[in-house]
This record gives structure tokens, sequence and C-alpha cells, in this order.
């Protein structure tokens, strides 16, 4: 049966190798259960419901690419893209959760759509490959300066407003239960395990450790107990740990007027620019991810495609909308799932053994609050460093590349928005190239992009 299914002996592989495979990939990208619960419940959604969203949305992109794509690809909801979701969309544009989650449902729709006429690739080949780049590797930075920060090793002055390092000098004053244990204390030790998470995770790394990030995360959480960061007396083990929170959504509010100047030109354009960016981000990175992947696996014909892209580039848009509707943000295609090629897995029986662990690992949910900030954000950084990589991609000895490029990955941090980055390197490139004479290098869609990115700082500055 399996054989009918994932055609192994047409891929050159057997059920033993592609278990283990899909065991593989989930170790190594099993974080996420424990990141995007840390991520997203910064906006107030519910952690416990979050976790199970998670999982969920994981689980079913996962089998979807298992059984209708039949390629040894995992998804779940996307770093960078929960980072616009929480602090852009909800913390900066004070959209609501279910706003927000409304506006990854529209996404995902129009994903299927545009996936169904082929447009997809079209306008992702639109957008140069220097800025692709560089929003690769600017949300890796402002991903990595939010692991800072949750961690404590970077805070915010309160007289400059500027950050600077965090008090490491009173970690250690107090392992007792006295009054003397205050606030400061118990932030100076959740720096220092948050440091010493960081150096697990970088050691385990670079010995290419199959699971380093879950492990670091684990052994940062293990270490939080005796400094009395997490409160054990609080927890208890109870069913309503396993909470679902469905079609949270709020579609009412999305289409209501921000404060911006107010108007229906208002509404529309903050709008264009949360679905756009959503967009932007997943179709990027699922198509790179694609692409990677396959090559690591030999799978790319002559030509350079990929066998069933249409199928996963669509079981990729329908997980957006399942994961959305369970309550959580875009759910796209890991390039953790390089892990399990690399064990030799060449079938979607990879995937299949990847997304029932997902479901396996929702018995945990009652220990999803005992994972502090501090222990996830270890896995931020690690994550950054991971995507900021994509820099060395871009040619900085070419200014007309290297501006916009440049402005895309510091907009990103400096203004705390993913979405600023993004449009402000859309506008200097085509601004660039028209002022250089150049104005046939640049696709009809990206000018479109950058008119339409002007009108949404005209509005943002009324």
């Amino acid at each position: 049966m399996l054989e009918n299914i994932f055609k192994l002996k047409e891929r050159r592989t057997d059920v033993k190798t592609e278990v283990l495979a899909g065991f593989t990939t989930f170790i190594t990208m099993a974080y996420i259960i424990f990141v995007n619960p840390s991520i997203l419940s910064t906006t107030g959604l519910d952690k416990h419901a979050v976790f199970f969203a998670t999982s969920i949305g994981a689980a079913v992109g996962t089998l979807i690419m298992a059984l209708y794509a039949n390629l040894p690809f995992a998804l779940a909801p996307g770093m960078g893209l929960n980072a616009f979701f929480t602090y852009t969309v909800c913390l900066q544009m004070k959209y609501t959760p279910q706003q927000a989650l409304a506006a990854v449902f529209i996404s995902g729709i129009i994903f299927v759509i545009i996936t169904a006429v082929g447009l997809r690739q079209a306008i992702v080949r639109s957008i140069p490959q220097s800025l692709k780049h560089a929003m690769t590797a600017g949300i890796g930075l402002f991903i990595a300066f939010i692991g800072f920060i949750n961690s404590g090793i970077v805070v915010i002055d309160a007289g400059s407003k500027l950050p600077k390092f965090g008090d490491f000098t009173s970690a250690f004053k107090s392992l007792t239960n006295d009054p003397n244990i205050n606030s400061a204390i118990i932030s100076s030790r959740g720096a220092i395990v948050a440091l010493i998470g960081l150096l697990i995770i970088g050691i385990l790394i670079a010995k290419r450790v199959k699971g380093a990030i879950i492990i670091g995360i684990i052994i940062a959480t293990l270490i939080s107990f005796p400094l009395k960061i997490v409160d054990l007396s609080k927890f208890r083990f109870s069913l309503e740990s396993f909470k679902v929170s469905a079609f949270n959504f709020d579609f009412a509010g999305l289409f209501a007027a921000r404060g911006q100047g107010g108007g229906i030109g208002a509404v529309l354009l903050s709008l264009f620019a949360v679905i756009l960016t959503f967009t932007l981000i997943d179709m990027f990175d699922s198509i790179g991810t694609f692409v990677g992947l396959a090559d690591k696996a030999g799978m790319l014909d002559e030509k350079g495609d990929i066998p069933n892209m249409d199928r996963a580039l669509m079981s990729d848009a329908i997980a957006t909308i399942v994961g959305s509707i369970f309550g959580t943000s875009t759910v796209t295609t890991y390039i953790e799932s390089a892990a399990g090629i690399e064990e030799g897995g060449r079938t979607g029986l990879t995937s299949l053994v990847t997304g029932i662990l997902f479901i396996l690992a929702l018995v945990i949910a009652p220990f999803i609050g005992l994972v502090p900030s501090q222990a996830t954000a270890p896995a931020l950084i690690a994550v950054g460093v991971m995507m900021i990589s994509s820099i060395k991609k871009i040619d900085f000895n070419d200014f007309e590349e290297a501006l916009p490029a440049f402005l895309t990955i510091v907009i990103m941090p400096f203004t705390y928005s993913i979405a600023n980055g993004i449009s402000a390197g859309i506008i200097f490139y085509v601004l660039v190239k028209l002022l250089r004479g150049k104005a046939k290098e640049v696709h009809p869609v990206t000018y479109i992009l950058a008119i339409l990115f002007i009108l949404r700082f005209m509005v943002i500055a009324h």
C-alpha cells in the first residue's frame, strides 16, 4: 500500500529510511511548538490555544503535503510571519489578534486563488533577487532583536529609550523565597538562562546535532526551575490546558477604520499593507524553500522544475487557511525539512510521519506554560543567525542593489516593523532604477507595489 501511495522504489528509498527521516524532521523543527505560542501570546491570545493551533496547523499542512504532493516537506507556522503578526500587525498597527487572524485567512484564500491560476510564481519573479535575500536577512535580524529583548539580554533604557545590556550582576543574590527576590533579580537570572541556552544551541548546531534548538529550549527551561524564573507551585495538570479556539475571526473590525485619518482609502491601504506583506513573505519563503529542498533531495528535473510543484504550493496555501481557522499565523514550508532529506527522505511518507508526530505532540499541552520566554528567546536568536546568512547573496559592490537591500534589512529592526522594511526596499529600488535611467529593468508589478507602499506611508504620516 505504501509503495502504491508514495512510489518508494521510483524515488529509490524504503519505509525504514522514510520513517527515520520523518522523525529527524520533526525533532529538528519541534521547537516551533514552544516558540510560536510564546510569540503569539504577546498579542493576548491564549498560549495553550496557540499551542493547539500550532500543532494542528503543522500536522494538517504536513499531512496534505504528504498525501497530495508526495514530497518530504514539513510545514508549520512560519518564523518571521509570526513576528510580523505580533509585533507589526497587532502591537504596532493596533489590530486585534482576531482581526489579524482574519487577515491571515484572507491571505490564505488569495494563496489558493493565485496558485490555482498559476500566478504565484509570476508574482515572486517580479521582485528582484537582491530584495528577496534582503527580506530574509532583515527578518532574521528582526527576530534576533526580539529574542534579545525577550531574554533580558538587551533592555530598553527607561530614560534614554535606547537599547542597552540588561542586568547580569544581581542574578544570584538569593535562591530562597524571601521578599528580596524581586522582579529585577528574576529578570537578571532570566538573562543568564537565555545566554546559557544560546550557548548550548550554538554548540549543538555547530556539532550538527539533530534537534539542537529543541534540546536548548528544554535545558534552559529545566535550569529556570531552581532559579525560580518559573513558579512551579502554580502548575496544575488539567484538561483545561487542551484549549481549542476555532474561527476566532473579526472581519468587521478588520475592515473598520484604523485611526489613520479615517476614510475608506486609509482602511484599504492599511489592510493592503497587512495582507500583501503576509502574502509576499510567505510566497518568497515557500518557493525559495521548495527549490532549495528539492535541489538538496536531487528532485529537480533538467529544466530546474520541481515535481508536483503546483500541488506543493496548493498544500502550503491550504495549510495557511487551516492554521488561521484554529488560531495561528501563516503556516508555511520549513527549511528544517532538509534534516529529514539528509537522512534519505524522498517521498511524502517522510512528511506523513512528521505530521503524525505533530498530532502526538498535543499530549504535552499542559506543560507549555512551564516554558519561560527566556528559554525560547535563544531559539529566536539562533533562527535569526540562520536567516541573516542570506545577506551573503547580495552584491554590495553594486550600490543600485545594495542601497535598497540595506534599507530593507535595517529598517525592519529599527522601526520594529517587517512591513516598513519591505516597503522601503521596494520604493528605493524603483527610485534608484528610475534615476539611473534603467526603468525597463523594473518589473511592472514592482512599480505598482512601490506606488501602493508610497500611498501607505502618506496615509500613516497623515
